[in-house]
């Protein structure tokens, strides 16, 4: 029993470690942005060294998640860390900003697996008792990395160097691949005799990739929506995904099943995790500039600082998963959620230069408890509405759509709080403006993410989870098979 427990602790370390590594090197480099572009010159392409990764891993995130289910989840996590591996490894040693660009996009055709293959893990080897407990691990570990990310960057970076926000994943993956390959079991997915859809990955890929670059234009100060380095992309997505569909609609195994959207709460929960990607960025991404740029922080201490709401979305997280798997119900728990992050956003309309600890903890509490539930909530709800040859699927797309969430928040709010440092920085001075930008950015990322999701989530069913008793004795069976 004691040689059980310890190999599924290995794999619940395998599944948290995968997670982790993902979630971490998409917020570990900005604070070591600056140093690196002292570095290496290419001032102008330092958005890249950030959107290379975001592209490539966002695009491949649903690619592995229906590979997976069709071709079993070991072979294609092996995959997913081994690039992963390579490309943090490569990163480290980039000599100019081009370099490091390729070998960011490299890294995320990796890191698209770690994630979706993460969650959908949990559901083919934890019995669904277990399942909320399990899925609470993972929503704090998502929120974890979200603010380590930006507290490691910056401590590399003021003591090593720019070069360990890379190499630090090397002895974590090398330790993941091992677990992976000696003991996560095999189980073959059902391709139904049909080969893969390369033509759904092609025009999806290309798709999303337009829509991203066009985003990230959009960020980009001086560009308007109606800029043609913004619009132009955006326009030729919007093209590609109509033909994604077409085609999606005829693939014998496509890459994207449009059939899952026909279940309610499927689509209901992929619109909240986009909505609550608005709440989530507001906080971790303009409350550290904030402590930066208006209170004159370093970026090892703004990381610090952001603790509150990291250690409030763990709890949030915990707690949401706990209490799903001792109701085995998920919407009462999470409509509760958007209120927290309404009022947590909506108070930091009052941030100053001078505003206090005290008030920010409260604040940053509010809005971790907002968001945690969701990390942890949503991936219940989602994988047990499909069947189970979908959830690595389902998995996927949750985290595609949050991703996709982020980087339309981002882009919206980063043209907003340019505009008011603009405004603001003649008149009262620059970190005044900054306080100024992130007191209009953070409550309406929060407030309008949170009316979406509470909309979304009040319209979906309440049902009890009844994940089946075959999908249950799968998982035991391959815990069984590693012994």
């Amino acid at each position: 029993m004691k040689t059980d427990t310890n190999k599924n602790g290995l794999l619940l370390f395998a599944v948290l470690g995968g997670m982790f590594l993902a979630m971490l090197d998409q917020t570990i480099v900005g604070t070591a942005l600056p140093r690196i572009t002292a570095e290496l010159g290419g001032a102008r392409l330092y958005t890249w060294v950030v959107t290379a990764y975001l592209l490539t891993s966002t695009v491949t995130v649903p690619l592995y998640g229906r590979l997976s289910d069709a071709y079993g989840r070991k072979p294609l996590m092996l995959v997913g860390v081994t690039i992963f591996l390579v490309g943090s490894a490569l990163s480290g040693v980039a000599q100019d900003m081009g370099q490091l660009i390729a070998f960011r996009g490299l890294q995320g055709l990796g890191a698209g697996a770690l994630l979706p293959l993460s969650l959908a893990l949990v559901v083919d080897l934890f019995p669904r008792e277990r399942g909320g407990k399990v899925q609470g691990a993972l929503g704090s570990v998502m929120a974890l990395s979200y603010i380590a990310g930006p507290f490691l960057g910056g401590l590399f970076t003021d003591h090593a160097s720019w070069r360990w926000a890379f190499y630090v994943n090397v002895p974590i993956g090398v330790a993941l691949l091992a677990i992976i390959w000696l003991r996560l079991p095999h189980r073959p997915g059902d391709t139904g005799g049909a080969r893969p859809d390369y033509l759904g990955i092609a025009v999806f890929t290309a798709a999303i990739s337009a829509l991203l670059i066009g985003l990230t234009e959009k960020g980009l100060d001086g560009n308007s929506w109606t800029s043609g380095s913004v619009l132009g992309p955006i326009a030729a997505s919007a093209v590609l995904v109509v033909v994604f569909v077409l085609v999606e609609r005829r693939a014998a195994q496509p890459i994207m099943p449009l059939h899952l959207f026909a279940n309610r709460t499927y689509t209901l929960v992929n619109i909240a995790s986009f909505a609550t990607a608005f709440g989530m960025y507001a906080g971790v991404v303009f409350l550290p500039r904030y402590f930066q740029e208006a209170q004159g922080e370093s970026a090892t201490s703004s990381g610090l600082r952001i603790y509150p709401l990291m250690l409030a979305m763990v709890a949030g997280s915990a707690i949401t998963g706990a209490l799903i798997s001792r109701s085995g119900r998920c919407k009462p728990w999470l409509v509760v959620a958007p209120f927290f992050l309404v009022a947590g956003t909506l108070l930091c309309v009052n941030l100053t230069v001078g505003t206090s600890t005290p008030a920010l903890i409260g604040w940053m509490a509010l809005i971790g408890l907002g968001v945690g539930p969701m990390l942890s909530g949503l991936t219940v709800a989602t994988q047990n509405a499909v069947p189970p040859g979908f959830v690595g699927t389902a998995s996927a797309n949750l985290t595609f759509f949050r991703q996709i969430g982020g980087s339309v928040a981002l882009a919206v709010a980063g043209t907003e709080y340019g505009s008011v440092i603009a405004r603001e920085a003649p008149l009262h001075g620059l970190p005044a403006a900054h306080a100024a930008a992130s007191a209009t950015v953070i409550p309406w990322l929060g407030v309008a993410g949170a009316i979406v999701a509470l909309v979304a989530l009040a319209l979906m069913p309440d049902r009890k989870i009844t994940r089946s008793a075959t999908v249950r004795d799968e998982g035991e069976a391959a815990l069984a098979q590693v012994g």
